[in-house]
């Protein structure tokens, strides 16, 4: 996945062998290790051939290995959710900078003196949409409310399955984008050719979308999505109310992430073994109640971190000049 995103932007990609450690079973455990240990050869391979002039991180297993092949160079750690991962929790205690989403993320960080809260960097091709060419992208009608449906790039099949159920019931009120995930899209590309003439011409269903996205986020009156680290910097910044379900057969960081929002008042929270019955009444009654929905776009926006993407640029930049290890260019 990761590998056709940076290709679409023109970037150079390398992989490196990984695997996790936190959480496996002990059957998996040595494997993993051994993945690792090849990770650490493949790394110290690619710092000798790129030199680079500091190290950026933004979480992974794939961390690991590469920490330790460039332990002599400056290193920037960027903290998506409000929890950092075990790995990006260590290589905060050998940061030369550590940039956060948000002032929460603080009590995880206890003895960190060098966080600086910079926001969720959000992609400007996102923002890009007015909303007349957003609704056309979609064939929606701006008279209608619209819910976005996501279950990350890989897919949810509790969310998507739980959605297909009442798909008509929402599909009476509103209109409807889809996105199902490359894994599941087979399961649910026939849906749409299922539904009614006047329901088929209110719903869209993607395996994902790319530039698309920001179209959708700018027509979405309301999210369902899970709790990733994208949830806490792109809906507050579209000021998209959402409905949240954190993925329950991993470590907290998505329920603390879903806390967050639902405390400030942008988000409200429904659990995944919930979804069958409770989804349905839940949509309507937000989409419903207008008032409701603009309070929490009001909260979301507060949330919304600005400038980003340049703030993190520049403690990438302002490591590297400090400790450079060879001739940078100053431009």
């Amino acid at each position: 996945m990761e590998a056709d995103l940076v290709a679409r932007a023109g970037i150079d990609f390398h992989s490196i062998p990984a695997a996790g450690v936190h959480g496996v079973g002990l059957k998996r455990l040595p494997g993993n290790l051994w993945q690792l240990t090849r990770g650490l050869g493949a790394a110290r391979k690619l710092v000798r051939e790129l030199h680079p002039d500091v190290m950026f991180f933004t979480g992974g297993y794939v961390a690991v290995p590469m920490a330790l092949a460039g332990m002599r160079l400056p290193t920037v750690v960027f903290i998506p959710d409000i929890e950092p991962g075990l790995a990006l929790k260590t290589l905060t205690r050998f940061a030369d900078a550590i940039a956060i989403t948000c002032q929460e993320t603080q009590a995880f960080l206890p003895k960190a003196k060098n966080a600086v809260i910079t926001g969720y960097p959000v992609r400007p091709a996102l923002t890009a949409w007015t909303p007349e060419d957003a609704y056309r992208v979609f064939g929606f009608s701006p008279q209608l409310p619209t819910l976005l449906v996501t279950g990350g790039s890989l897919g949810s099949l509790t969310i998507n399955r739980s959605l297909v159920a009442i798909l008509p019931d929402l599909l009476a009120h509103m209109q409807v984008i889809h996105i199902t995930g490359q894994l599941t899209w087979p399961e649910f590309e026939p849906i749409g050719r299922s539904l009614l003439p006047q329901a088929a011409s209110r719903y869209r269903a993607y395996p994902y979308l790319h530039a698309e996205m920001g179209a959708a986020f700018t027509v979405a009156d309301l999210v369902v999505s899970r709790a990733g680290a994208s949830s806490i910097g792109e809906y507050p910044h579209f000021g998209i109310p959402a409905i949240l379900v954190p993925y329950p057969y991993a470590w907290r960081y998505q329920k603390i992430n879903a806390d967050y929002l639902a405390r400030h008042g942008a988000a409200v929270i429904l659990e995944d073994a919930d979804l069958p019955d409770q989804l349905l009444p839940r949509v309507l009654e937000l989409m419903q109640d207008s008032s409701r929905r603009n309070r929490m776009k009001a909260a979301a926006q507060s949330r919304a971190g600005r400038d980003a993407a340049r703030s993190i640029a520049d403690l990438i930049y302002q490591a590297a000049v400090a400790h450079p290890h060879k001739d940078l260019i100053h431009d």
